[in-house]
Formats: structure tokens, sequence, C-alpha cells
């Protein structure tokens, strides 16, 4: 893990100087992160950033990851896609059985520190610990609820009300909510071994693991195998542009333990892809180096997201200056400015539009990525994360005057 200072290049002494002026006003109080999976997802790769940089702070920072079986991950797996608006038939059965769990969960993992930040729905029932603790409660929403069943969103209503925050990735996310909100985009490390910068030989071992060539241009989609992540229609997009560019797409991810789709979808985009030896689909372990290498030997990185969260592999993609073609849905939009640092697509037909033009015209390609990699660095570097959260950790002793992030 890299040290602070390790950062000043990049953002300046200064802000790493504010950072540790807010931690030492935040001395004493102790922070538990909350989530459900360890590995896999923007969650985990941040918080497996944020927990240790927040420690050389100063700050008492821990990250606890709930238990659940099978059930409880396909019932949250189907309360996920029905916030996200898919239209989900959640049973009394699977509702009994995320509450049970939770209660489990509530029993086993004592949420003792002074602050506790719960990450998603699948932890949202550890609230009922408030009361015989007294501490203070976050309620963190990493995906986008603009579209959400109004009666799935309604039942999780009632526990979000117990939390004294709710923070949301966007704008267009938030809801009417009885609590305090706030606006925290997620963020990236840039020293990290996915979006460090890497030498060019370390590049070609990395396509040569898995048989890739670089004697044509490369389309890249890096998300978990998830029918919201559409990859099917990734294929379709590539396919379209085949007609004109001789072209080779990959498509990388792995699966999250609480997804349990992600194998079937896997399958799926296997068959869609069987017959074409220019489709690559890689399913890869936490392989950091890898992916870091697949999307710095693109030519063009996708995101063609039905529904997305932020989209992290967006930020990351910006931040190796590679033009980017990507859905203009949830945290996307607050990423990328339509053909200034990115393109904006709305169908296959547009996705492969797009991934013409920026093939067919190299130069706009690399103005289009220079401007993405400085956007990134002014707005969604772990840094300024950082700085956002000790804002808030602050702001629940600090009533009176709201601070606004």
């Amino acid at each position: 893990m890299a040290e602070l200072e390790e950062y000043e290049p990049i953002v300046g002494k200064g802000v790493i100087d504010e950072l540790r002026l807010l931690a030492e006003r935040l001395k004493g109080k102790s922070v538990q992160n909350i989530n459900s999976t360890a590995i896999g997802g923007g969650v985990a790769e941040i918080l497996n950033r944020m927990v240790p940089l927040l420690r050389k702070l100063g700050v008492d920072a821990k990250w606890d990851v709930i238990k659940g079986g099978e059930q409880f991950f396909n019932a949250t797996k189907k309360i996920h896609n029905a916030l996200h608006g898919a239209d989900e038939e959640i049973t009394e059965e699977l509702w009994e059985i995320f509450w049970e769990t939770g209660k489990r969960n509530s029993e086993e993992l004592p949420c003792t520190s002074d602050i506790v930040f719960i990450h998603d729905p699948q932890p949202i029932a550890l609230i009922n610990q408030r009361d015989a603790r007294g501490n203070k409660w976050i309620w963190r929403c990493h995906i986008d609820i603009s579209h959400a069943q109004e009666r799935v969103f309604e039942i999780l209503l009632g526990h979000i009300m117990k939390y004294d925050a709710a923070v949301f990735s966007s704008p267009t996310f938030a809801r009417e909510l009885p609590v305090r909100q706030f606006l925290i985009a997620p963020s990236l490390d840039p020293l990290s071994d996915k979006n460090k910068d890497l030498p060019e030989n370390v590049i070609e071992e990395v396509l040569a693991v898995y048989g890739i060539k670089d004697d044509k241009p490369i389309i890249t989609q890096v998300s978990r195998f998830d029918r919201l992540k559409d990859p099917v229609g990734v294929i379709d997009a590539y396919r379209k542009v085949k007609r004109y560019v001789d072209c080779q797409l990959i498509l990388a991810g792995g699966t999250a333990a609480d997804d349990p789709e992600s194998v079937e979808v896997f399958e799926h985009v296997k068959r869609q892809a069987e017959g074409d030896p220019d489709i690559h689909i890689l399913l890869m372990p936490q392989n950091d180096i890898h992916i870091n290498a697949l999307q710095r030997a693109s030519a063009v990185i996708v995101q063609k997201s039905i529904r997305e969260g932020f989209g992290l592999t967006v930020t990351e993609a910006l931040w190796k200056a590679k033009p980017v073609v990507a859905s203009a849905v949830g945290g996307i939009v607050a990423q990328i400015k339509h053909k200034h640092n990115g393109l904006l697509c709305h169908s296959v037909d547009g996705a492969a539009l797009a991934i013409r033009q920026l093939l067919q015209n190299p130069e706009y390609a690399r103005r289009l990525g220079e401007n993405g990699r400085e956007h990134v660095r002014q707005n969604f570097l772990l840094t300024r994360h950082l700085r956002d959260y000790l804002l808030l950790f602050l702001s629940l002793y600090n009533t009176e005057d709201i601070i606004y992030l």
C-alpha cells in the first residue's frame, strides 16, 4: 500500500496536508465499514484502498463483511435488480430469508465503532443494533435507485430512516428521505496495481498469457459478468464495427460472491461468441495488473451498461487516457461529457457507430483520452474521496453547521 506522500506528485502537497488536518479533528473516533463481499465489485475495491489510507492518517478504521448463504444472495441479487428498475418478483419467502440473515449477522457481528458505515442494501438490517449502541450510522447506496421498484424501495425505507445519514454517488440517484443526505462520487487509486503506469513489455506479456495478438485494434469491456452490463450487446456492437474495421474484442471480468447469476451469464456470453476467434471471453481472477494491461492495450474501452451505479471501469479507462464509449446511464453521465472526454450511447447501433468513429479517427480518440485523464485527476481520485468521507464523519458530530460535499 502506498504512503500518503506518494500521492503528492499527482494531487499536490496541499491536498495531503488537508487530509492530515481533517483526520486530526477525528482523533478518538473509530469507523467500521461493512459490506457483503471482500472480493469482486467496486465497493470492495474502494474499501480495499480506502481503509488502509484512513489508518495511515491515524483514523481507527476497520472493514467487516457479512455472511450469507446462496438463498440470501439470490434474494439480494433480485433486490439489487429491482432497485435498478428491473421487473423482479421478490416473494415473501425471499424477504424472510433476507431479514432472517440480517438478524443473524446482527447477532454475530457487533457494530461497536463510533461510526458504522453500511454499504448497500445487503447489510442494511444491522441498523437494528443502533438503539443498544448509541453510535452514529451511515447508509452508503452505491447503486442507481432513480428507477427503483417503489414497493421494494418502500420496504427498505423503513430501515433507511433509522440511519443518521445516507450517501449517494450522483444527484440523480438521491431520493427524498427524512435523513440527511450527502453526494459523494466514488474514486480510483492512481497508485494501485490496476491503475499505475505499466511498461510496454508487461503489457505484451499479459496479452501473451491470454493468447491475444496486437495485430489489430482491441475493443475491451472490463466488468463482472452481469446482464446489467450487457456483454451480449457489446458483442453485437463489435460485429457491426467489424464490417468496416478489422478489430478484436475482449470481454474480461470475474464473478462476485454476492452475485449468483454471474456464472450463468458468463456461459451465455461464451455461447454468443462461439465461432469468432477475434472474440476473447476472459473469466479472470482478481488480477489487477492483468486488467490494467488489457485496458492499456486497447484502442477503445466500452462500458455498455443497461443500468449502472457509478461505473469505476469507466473511471479507470479515462485515467489511462483511453477513448471511452459508454451508455448514458447512472454515474457514467457524471464522468463523461459527450464529445469532450468520451462518447455516450443509447443503443447497440449507437455504440457501434461511436466505436467505429474512434477507430477511424485516432487523433480525435487521443484528444478525448487526454481530456478524460485530466477530468479524473480533478474529480475522481482517492484523495478527494478520502477528504469527502472525513468531512462526512465530522459532520455527524456537528448538525448545526451542515457540510455539503
